[in-house]
């Protein structure tokens, strides 16, 4: 018997199913015959369903309409209410965000339609320009390197790397204007002559004698909160930052970390290097005292400086005469800096508070630049499409003139040289600018500042991508980067010859090694000079800013 707690089995529902199952369909509408498994009118356990049971029990397809999905940049954007309006800062970069997308977009596309005939495309014969027969191995090397500009990175991930940076730079700046406001203050507090004037009090009472020694109080100054001739926070804020770099084939010295300060109640100005002592720890330092200096070369040479010498590109010189500057430096009667940035919001609030209108430059120094554009228009077009090798060999020749190693060379020097890699000029235009740059009349010309002059160089933008490069290899600032560094560091991963299996990373790297080691005096070290040099050569065939970035990103990792 069933106990009462157990329920019943309903074994109604054990019923054959496959009859009762209204959506089964039976692979033929045929009486099945039963005959042997053997014969040939039934199915082997082996044999595939034929193509008419097939075709019975499969359901037509039907084609679902797509609908085209319009790019991202025309979608209709939801903005929410209330929501308060972007700054101009991120406004910037949507923008930027925008562009980008619609150039991934416009590149992807061209792509798509260039895989239906890119076979029709190796078949054709290429043409090869005239001068490509005359180009050299490390010219041929130099063009590989051209063509390394594809984005190492994502959208999103350069903007998280950019916005990064930003946040770096910001603190270092930041750390700098406080330690420069925390030494002015101190500085003017300490050395003002007013601290002085304090009466002192007698420390022990009168008829008993004077109090012991360890009584007494021993400071330098009977330091007041305040006084008549003290600097305040007030004035000093009115200053002008802006980013320098040392103009030095010294790698040292290239790769120093320097923020100045214009301070606009006295027109003074001060320059500070941002030190790293070791890994966690950073300090800013003076290293050109506040106080007024003057031009010591050029057209302007013995006029103090102005807000209106400050700009992007413009050089500072100083007398290295009097300064505490390292051993190497004393050694050249002038220092040169190269403003890399500025801040400019800070510049016209300066300028609309003190009146003063934006200064443009002499008819001189319009002559002297119309004099180097026109020697560099020539010269350029001669070097357009092989830099490297031209650059570097020169960069070597000179180097190897300069015996004393004081960097300055005499004319006839700086000449030969030039002819050696067919960079004759004409004898009105090599005086022209011999006379420019001979700034003590000596028969003397630093040939780095004279190379500059007559080739030109790339602008700041893609320098710092250089001397970031070059940090990354030589963080302890030494100047130079052991071969076996350089070959552990370059990346060619990533390059449209290896991506297409056309060459081997192993063969890329082997060929920048040989391009870079041919223009080093010694082969088993890179200097900075030489390393610049190299890039300097590059950008010469690099139209785009992007581009020549790209290709350090994409070589080194920055």
């Amino acid at each position: 018997p069933r106990p009462e707690e157990v329920p019943p089995l309903n074994l109604g529902k054990l019923g054959d199913w496959e009859d009762e199952d209204v959506s089964y369909v039976p692979l033929s509408d045929r009486h099945p015959r039963r005959g042997p498994p053997d014969s040939a009118s039934t199915l082997s356990w082996g044999t595939a369903h034929s193509a008419r049971a097939h075709r019975a029990t499969t359901k037509p397809f039907k084609k679902t309409p797509v609908t085209k999905k319009p790019p991202p940049w025309e979608e209709e954007k939801v903005v929410p209410e209330n929501l308060p309006p972007p700054s101009e800062r991120y406004r910037m970069k949507y923008q930027q965000y925008e562009a980008e997308l619609r150039e991934n977009f416009k590149q992807h596309t061209q792509r798509m339609q260039q895989t239906g005939r890119g076979e029709e495309a190796t078949d054709q014969p290429q043409e090869s320009s005239s001068c490509a027969e005359d180009l050299t191995a490390q010219d041929e090397r130099a063009l590989l390197q051209q063509c390394y500009t594809s984005k190492p990175y994502t959208l999103q991930h350069s903007m998280r790397k950019l916005e990064a940076e930003d946040v770096a730079i910001e603190r270092r700046k930041q750390a700098v204007v406080e330690q420069v406001m925390v030494d002015q203050l101190s500085r003017a507090v300490i050395s003002d002559p007013d601290q002085n004037s304090a009466q002192t009090e007698l420390s022990s009472p009168p008829g008993i004698g004077s109090a012991p020694l360890r009584f007494r109080k021993r400071t330098l100054h009977e330091t007041k909160v305040k006084t008549r001739s003290a600097l305040t926070e007030n004035l000093l804020s009115n200053k002008l930052r802006f980013d320098a770099r040392i103009l030095s084939r010294n790698g040292r010295d290239a790769s120093r970390e320097l923020i100045g300060f214009f301070f606009a109640y006295d027109k003074t100005l001060t320059v500070y290097e941002y030190r790293h002592f070791g890994k966690n720890r950073t300090n800013a330092l003076p290293f050109i005292p506040k106080g007024c200096y003057k031009h010591e070369c050029g057209r302007r040479q013995g006029a103090q400086y102005s807000i209106h010498d400050i700009y992007v590109g413009a050089n500072l010189s100083f007398s290295t005469r009097g300064q505490n500057f390292p051993d190497n430096m004393k050694r050249r009667p002038l220092l040169l800096l190269r403003i890399t940035d500025l801040d400019e919001l800070a510049k016209n609030m300066l300028l609309t508070s003190t009146g003063e209108i934006r200064q443009g430059l002499s008819k001189e120094e319009r002559d002297d630049k119309n004099i180097f554009k026109a020697v560099q228009g020539v010269l350029r077009e001669r070097v357009r499409g092989r830099g490297v090798l031209t650059l570097t060999g020169l960069g070597k020749l000179l180097r190897e003139a300069d015996i004393s190693g004081d960097g300055v060379l005499r004319k006839e020097e700086i000449r030969s040289a030039l002819e050696a890699f067919h960079l004759t000029l004409s004898d009105k235009d090599f005086d022209s600018v011999w006379r420019i740059l001979d700034h003590h009349g000596d028969g003397r010309v630093d040939y780095g500042e004279f190379i500059r002059a007559v080739v030109g160089e790339m602008n700041e933008f893609r320098k710092s991508f250089v001397r970031k490069a070059f940090m990354k290899l030589d963080p302890n600032k030494s100047g130079t980067v052991p071969m076996t560094d350089i070959e552990k560091f370059y990346c060619a991963k990533g390059h449209p010859k290896v991506v297409s299996g056309e060459a081997l990373e192993e063969e890329l790297r082997a060929g920048f090694m040989e391009s870079l080691r041919e223009g080093c005096l010694d082969p088993r070290e890179v200097s900075y000079c030489e390393f610049e040099d190299y890039y300097e050569g590059l950008s010469i065939g690099i139209a785009d800013d992007q581009d020549f970035a790209n290709i350090l990103r994409n070589s080194w990792g920055i």
